[in-house]
């Protein structure tokens, strides 16, 4: 089982029990609740069979911690007109734990 969501512009391949980084989320109580759910598979075991967008589905993710990616430089240059400049940037993350996907009234959970 497996489900496609939408989140800071991007779109993820979840299953229950995967960790994945997603764009920074602001969260309190440490769940989330994901509410665009772009499609889902039936539980088949085939690639891409059973795969349709369900009328009501939701996945449950956790907080797992927060943090920021590795450095990326950004160097311009001109050359023969004595231009450089370097810049760099590092991305705000959240590292989420996916609990449980809920598609129609069926719920599937992460194995513990």
């Amino acid at each position: 089982m497996y489900a496609v969501i939408r989140t800071g512009g991007k779109q993820y391949r979840v299953a229950p029990g995967d960790v994945l980084k997603v764009e920074k989320l602001s969260q309190e109580d440490g769940n989330i609740e994901f509410t665009e759910v772009l499609a889902a598979s039936s539980g088949s075991n085939e690639e891409g069979k059973g795969l349709a967008k369900p009328g009501s589905a939701k996945v449950l993710a956790s907080i797992v911690n927060d943090g920021r990616a590795k450095k990326v430089l950004v160097f311009h240059f001109k050359r023969k007109k004595q231009y450089k400049k370097l810049q760099g940037h590092r991305q705000a993350y959240t590292e989420i734990r996916v609990n449980e996907i809920q598609v129609d009234g069926q719920s599937f959970k992460a194995a513990k």
